[in-house]
């Protein structure tokens, strides 16, 4: 058999084809496979920058066909963003509540911070029981975790016991390893390197 660097562009075109149609075939024998059809628990976790935009992705990608999403944000909450600003024009398909004051070091007010995580997570369950909603986006929800302004137990409870075919998206640093063993996505964003290192503030369009 010739060597790559032997062959004519005519010979690479048909190696080509055929080493993907390969691919293809085990691919589709592989898809074969997967029957299961479910609602999903992903977690959105890591020190990189990503996390909420990842989620918000979703949501957009859920309203584009034509599902429901609800949103509760449980610490930025004093942020103006950009995608919600976007979401907010489709009332319809996505509902977003607000209901952090800000990063606990903004507050500092430890029981301040427990009473809105209460308040959120009173919602979220509000959310999660509403039938007409197909996703759920707890955005922050493992920073409040991780403080232990909520009881992970009943958290867990909750999540475990929600209707098979609704997903849930929680967002935020430091997800408990509890959150993650029942998830079915766990995604963890890893700073490489990041602006604000470098001096730079944050961005609009990029940040908020």
């Amino acid at each position: 058999m010739k060597k790559r660097d032997q062959m004519s562009e005519s010979e690479l075109n048909r190696h080509h084809a055929d080493r993907m149609a390969k691919k293809k075939a085990a691919r589709d024998r592989v898809l074969a496979t997967k029957t299961i059809e479910k609602g999903l628990l992903i977690v959105h976790t890591g020190k990189g920058k990503g996390k909420s935009t990842a989620a918000f992705g979703l949501a957009s990608r859920a309203i584009g066909n034509g599902m429901k999403v609800g949103i509760v944000q449980f610490v930025k909450g004093k942020w103006e963003t950009g995608e919600r600003v976007v979401l907010e024009k489709f009332p319809e398909f996505c509902t977003i509540s607000v209901m952090g004051e800000g990063f606990t070091w903004d507050t500092q007010d430890r029981q301040r911070d427990i009473t809105a995580a209460e308040s959120a997570w009173m919602k979220a369950q509000e959310l999660i029981k509403d039938t007409s909603y197909n996703m759920i986006i707890l955005d922050e929800i493992n920073i409040v975790l991780r403080y232990d302004y909520l009881p992970i137990r009943s958290v867990i409870e909750i999540l475990s016991t929600r209707r098979k075919e609704l997903h849930i998206v929680a967002t935020g640093r430091n997800a408990k390893p509890e959150l993650m063993e029942i998830a079915d996505l766990v995604t963890e964003m890893s700073e490489v390197k990041h602006p604000f290192r470098q001096g730079v503030k944050a961005q609009k369009g990029i940040e908020f």
